[in-house]
């Protein structure tokens, strides 16, 4: 204690000392200056004043933990961002080797680029609206900034083209990661709404200076409502007309948000009333925990590679684009693959409408923040604004909407009250599931398998059933809320560039008359094309593309009367015989928190 007590008076007459000469050279600059010269012609007295404290603070202050900062300082870990590096681009080419030129006219790393600063707060709050609620007048207005874009030149970054092509180069990955041989993918990761909320908040900018009027705000395509679950038939005239659509998915065809690229056969009621399931899973049940939501933690470099998107992103947003591409175009063109998919107007109003519900689900949340990991809030986009000056966003900048000075004219969400029930009597389903099992040889499918389907796979050519095994069961409640079972189909593997779609069960007893409506539907993957192929750079880093599909079913299980079972019945089922250059590693039951 004495010790203790001598070197805090020996550390305060330092500071005194310390202090006084400081104040001393300040009274009396010039004169010690003089006297002190000869120390350092190079230096005045002022750096070793403040020599005298940083060594003050890192050898006498850093005592113990240190009082001024922390200790742990020197041991921090570098924060690695996930950026693309803006200076090359990676050329594309069709199935056909046909030249597809998404890269810009020059490289953006030649262009001077300024940070992101949000609209002065006193700025209009413009209102999105959904499309069947826009009136004559605002259709024409924005017609007409349509058609101002796409007479611009390519070397105008404003350009519908070039507004378009941005997507292209983001979404296939014509970009390397920076300080990386990797590729820069905004798709099937956390990244998604982010990017894309940035990318139509600019084009959004882009129309109103084109139209002179700041209260401009996009229109969105509400297909989680019941009024919009048609094909928006503004986008039917003039500029807004796309000739590469499906014909018979245009009004009055209600849309099918879980589509798999074949007709469901459903009327517009039974139709309506399985979209708002759907949408109860993917919103809900099956998107409790950010990840589920928002996608894989997708981190710089090869070792940060993942590839497991969110419920939304999953479907409606692969699904309905689709939907909405033509079925004539060799890779589903223009919103049916990623590259050209921009190039339908249609296309801003589909991602309004996403956007729109990354904020629904927050507030359903509390509003809290989705990760508070600093690789993913100081990772950072480029983006053009409406001057066409070459823009740097952070992630932490696009997640509060209000901060942009836009918001969402409210609706109902029907789906929030559309939450499926068994198609049969749980108890009944179990019996035959357990008889099934018993029978073995007899009744069960000669496709079945251990959960673990080996080093091969198992292609998905045929529905896949299996029994899985739940490491947790009698579980509190508090657990369940603290920690959502989800169930996890690993190593995804589409062999080709081709559109894939399979459903995922739980308990189902015959899957052949089931679906979204139904609480054993536990969700669906989809893989949309890319719709070009990259002409990579020689020694660019390759990773093993195998993708990830969780699924959020606490929820499930519990409606199933399954919670107290060890095991549980899933169940695979490829849609419009997409599965058949597809393979899939296993399924097994992780914990989320």
């Amino acid at each position: 204690m004495g010790s203790k007590l001598w070197f805090s008076t020996v550390l305060l007459a330092f500071i005194f000392v310390t202090l006084a000469f400081s104040a001393t050279f300040l009274l009396h600059g010039s004169h010690i200056e003089g006297e002190l010269r000869g120390l350092d012609e190079e230096k005045s007295p002022a750096v070793y004043i403040s020599a005298a404290f940083e060594w003050l603070r890192s050898t006498v202050f850093g005592v113990n933990g240190g009082w001024f900062s922390s200790s742990s300082e020197p041991n921090k870990t570098k924060t690695i961002l996930v950026v693309a590096n803006i200076s090359s681009c990676h050329k594309s080419l069709t199935d056909a080797d046909r030249p597809v030129y998404c890269c810009p006219p020059k490289p953006k790393s030649e262009e001077s680029v300024i940070d992101f600063q949000f609209p002065s707060p006193s700025s209009p709050m413009r209102i999105r609206r959904p499309t069947y609620l826009v009136d004559e007048e605002y259709i024409a207005k924005y017609e007409k900034a349509v058609s101002i874009m796409k007479q611009l030149s390519y070397d105008d970054p404003r350009s519908f083209n070039r507004q378009a092509n941005m997507h292209c180069i983001y979404c296939t990955g014509a970009y390397n990661q920076e300080n990386s041989t990797s590729i820069f993918k905004i798709h099937n990761s956390w990244l998604f709404f982010p990017w894309h909320r940035a990318m139509i908040y600019f084009h959004e900018q882009m129309l109103a200076k084109f139209m002179g009027d700041d209260t401009f705000a996009l229109p969105y395509w509400n297909w989680d409502n019941p009024a919009g679950m048609v094909f928006p038939s503004m986008y039917l005239n003039g500029s807004f007309i796309d000739k590469d659509r499906n014909p018979i998915h245009l009004p009055p065809h209600v849309a099918d948000i879980s589509y798999h690229e074949k007709e469901s056969g459903l009327g517009p009621e039974d139709q309506i009333s399985s979209n708002l399931a759907f949408m109860y899973t993917q919103m809900v049940s099956g998107a409790k925990k950010p990840e589920l939501f928002m996608g894989c933690k997708y981190k710089a470099g090869k070792e940060g590679y993942c590839k497991s998107p969110g419920t939304i992103e999953i479907a409606p947003h692969d699904t309905l684009h689709s939907w909405a591409g033509s079925d004539i175009t060799p890779e589903g063109e223009d919103m049916g693959a990623f590259y050209s998919a921009a190039r339908d107007p249609v296309f801003y109003a589909h991602h309004a409408n996403i956007d729109r519900l990354w904020n629904v689900w927050k507030g359903l949340r509390g509003n809290r923040l989705e990760f508070e990991d600093p690789e993913w809030l100081d990772s950072y986009f480029y983006f053009y604004d409406e001057n066409a000056q070459l823009v740097r966003i952070k992630i932490r900048d696009t997640l509060d909407m209000t901060k942009f000075r836009y918001t969402y004219q409210e609706v109902d969400l029907p789906w929030l009250n559309a939450r499926p029930k068994p198609s049969i009597s749980p108890k009944i389903a179990r019996n035959i599931l357990k008889m099934r099992e018993t029978q073995n040889g007899l009744q069960l499918p000669s496709h079945t398998f251990s959960p673990d389907f080996g080093p091969e796979g198992r292609t998905l050519d045929t529905t896949i059933r299996t029994k899985v095994h739940r490491p947790k069961i009698h579980r509190s409640k508090k657990e369940k809320e603290e920690e959502e079972e989800v169930l996890v189909v690993y190593g995804i593997d589409v062999k080709k560039d081709t559109y894939v779609k399979f459903d995922v069960f739980v308990n189902v007893v015959d899957e052949t008359t089931t679906g979204p409506e139904s609480r054993e539907f536990a969700g669906t993957y989809v893989n949309m094309r890319s719709g070009v192929r990259l002409v990579r750079n020689e020694g660019d880093s390759t990773v093993n593309g195998k993708s990830t599909l969780k699924l959020g079913i606490s929820e499930v299980v519990e409606d199933l009367e399954a919670d107290e079972d060890e095991y549980i019945w899933v169940t695979l089922v490829p849609r419009g015989g997409t599965g058949v250059n597809t393979t899939i590693d296993g399924i097994q039951i992780e914990y989320m928190r």
